[in-house]
């Protein structure tokens, strides 16, 4: 099988270690008391590059497009444990010339000195989880990170040549002002980040900050107050030269995430590390999520994914619409079914599509109800 079935193709690669858990936070990671046998941060580098490896043999090989190292907080582990993952990847993959390669960071885990060593090391994109500028609002999200410290890496993260750096940011935490918000996104165009991606808080069942909403000590986040405060970011932004692309991300012309395209394209990505989702032709697999299991099945050479699927097509179909109506780039109208398209013409008469854009050929979210497309996307699959 030839490596072009795969092209585009992208690596996600899962670092799943934090030095605490925030009380929001969901996500797949594990202090080093939580490891388990067999792992630990210092070597946990060779255990990723053991994956790609088979990555590569199963795939033959296909040149990778993007590069996003993910978390937990991947710098955790520092800075040469990172780049001599970028030299796994390139002793087992080509890597196209204008790669994006990303790492995240939470603010408190860099400083100038990592920063350089990573931009030289091969990283040209920093994505920092940033989530609020209001000191009250990190307490409330038990963020360990200072007030000022996302703007100033940010702003470290430029000097030493990162070409692209996003700012992660959390809106609707219970507590939190308008003017949290706005401060915010002021720190945001004071560091001269290219893209910020903004999300309202989700309480997930099984975190602290769940625990306390249940018990009455928090209240929960105000879907009103969320859209309200999604307005204020999207005005702010776009008069500082930001556009929307997705219902969550904003950028500065060329500063789009291309590997977040990835996903919303449903394309071909081969997720490395406990826990990591992968999409390869159709199908869709999960690696065992504990640190200790992904390893001892690596050890012992066998099977990595917890779960895999092969989708039908009323899945792939499913799943285009779903991620595609969430872009400013939309959908191509001759996606839609036989039923689809009498639901999207009603839908542009609720002034919920675009209907220039549908007259032109693309089914679109109109910008002002943007936030309403989970709805559309019901109300259109039916």
């Amino acid at each position: 099988m030839t490596a072009a079935r795969y092209t585009p193709f992208s690596l996600y690669i899962h670092v799943p270690f934090c030095a605490t858990i925030c009380g929001y936070c969901d996500f797949n990671t594990y202090t080093a008391q939580e490891l388990g046998a067999g792992v630990s941060q210092g070597t946990f580098h060779e255990l990723l590059i053991k994956e790609l490896e088979i990555a590569s043999q199963s795939l033959n090989a296909p040149s990778v497009s993007t590069i996003f190292v993910g978390g937990g907080t991947p710098t955790l582990i520092g800075a040469d444990s990172l780049t001599s993952i970028l030299r796994g990847i390139e002793n087992y993959f080509p890597i196209d010339a204008d790669a994006e390669i990303t790492t995240e960071a939470n603010p408190d885990s860099v400083d100038k000195k990592m920063l350089t060593e990573l931009r030289e090391g091969g990283f040209n994109r920093l994505s920092l989880g940033m989530q609020s500028a209001a000191p009250s609002v990190l307490a409330t999200l038990q963020r360990t990170h200072t007030a000022g410290a996302s703007g100033q890496a940010a702003k470290w993260a430029r000097e030493v040549g990162f070409e692209h750096v996003n700012l992660d940011l959390i809106y609707g935490t219970p507590g939190e002002r308008d003017s949290d918000v706005r401060d915010s996104v002021d720190v945001c165009i004071d560091a001269d980040v290219d893209h910020v991606a903004a999300y309202s808080l989700i309480v997930e069942e099984g975190t602290a900050m769940a625990r306390a909403v249940n018990s009455g000590a928090l209240p929960s986040p105000d879907d009103d107050e969320c859209a309200d405060r999604h307005a204020i970011i999207d005005t702010m932004l776009a008069g500082a030269g930001f556009s929307w692309y997705e219902v969550a991300n904003w950028a500065k012309p060329g500063g789009a995430s291309r590997h977040n395209q990835v996903y919303w394209d449903n394309a071909n990505w081969w997720g490395v590390g406990p826990g990591a989702h992968s999409h390869i032709a159709g199908t869709r697999w999960m690696n065992y999520k504990h640190p200790s299991t992904y390893a001892n099945a690596l050890e012992r050479g066998a099977d990595l994914y917890a779960e895999i699927e092969k989708l039908t097509p009323e899945q792939v179909h499913v799943e285009k619409v779903m991620l595609a109506l969430r872009t400013r780039a939309g959908l191509p109208v001759a996606e839609l079914n036989a039923h689809e398209l009498p639901r999207a013409q009603t839908l542009v008469r609720q002034g919920l599509l675009d209907p220039d854009a549908l007259e032109n050929g693309v089914v679109r979210v109109t910008d002002s109800q943007r936030l309403l497309a989970d709805r559309v996307i019901r109300e259109l699959l039916g």
